[in-house]
């Protein structure tokens, strides 16, 4: 079994990259292959809007025509039995190239029927992992379950199925004395990272463990 991380964080040993690392040993622990892609080594842009794996009986139909980064990317994926995406909240969203790299995945498979289908070649497990300095309480305030909710629902209509680990209140800075932050109390941040940020460490462990288990399942 094959499962590949995409980290949609600029930084490749922080909060994102950790959680995503954990959930790759998950993985590894029964046994399956695993790899990290960072997004952010990679040059692509979002979707053009050309429409060629749109078209009618067209030999790109279903199939992205942009030659960039993505395109062994895609192959990749099509060879993968689960995939775990990553990415830190940046002015409430996920980063624009997370953004940029779920337009071209999920709209090369995405039909225009009624309903909407899937042109992806099997059913595969999905999963998302979010990073945010805010408290759940203003997550929520925030409205950021709606957008989390319809990543999800993308992601399951194309892959087959999905779910999501939340981190909040993260600690951002390595030393919060050189920033001008001073909404946030360093010492509350430490005592979170040190306390809980483990706590989801294990979580996204327990979720690359779970994707090889459900998997090995529907084989037996």
């Amino acid at each position: 079994m094959k499962i590949i991380a995409f980290n949609g964080s600029p930084r490749k040993e922080w909060n994102t990259a950790t959680l995503l690392k954990k959930a790759l040993e998950g993985a590894s622990s029964q046994g399956a292959k695993t790899e990290l892609i960072h997004l952010y080594d990679l040059n692509y842009k979002g979707c053009i809007s050309c429409f060629a794996c749109k078209e009618k009986g067209g030999k790109s139909y279903g199939r992205c025509v942009v030659r960039d980064d993505l395109k062994p990317i895609f192959k990749k994926i099509e060879a993968a039995d689960a995939l775990i995406f990553g990415s830190p909240i940046y002015l409430g969203n996920i980063t624009g190239e997370m953004q940029s790299f779920l337009e071209r995945l999920v709209f090369l498979y995405l039909t225009y029927t009624d309903p909407p289908e899937s042109l992806f070649p099997k059913k595969i497990t999905a999963g998302f992992i979010y990073t945010m300095g805010l408290t759940e309480e203003l997550m929520n305030e925030f409205g950021y379950q709606q957008r989390f909710a319809g990543i999800d629902r993308f992601l399951t209509r194309i892959f087959g199925s999905s779910q999501m680990l939340l981190s909040f209140d993260t600690y951002q800075f390595k030393d919060y004395s050189k920033v001008a932050a001073p909404r946030f109390n360093p010492e509350e941040k430490l005592k979170r990272r040190q306390e809980v940020f483990p706590k989801d460490c294990q979580e996204a462990f327990v979720m690359g463990a779970g994707f090889v288990k459900n998997h090995s399942k529907k084989f037996y």
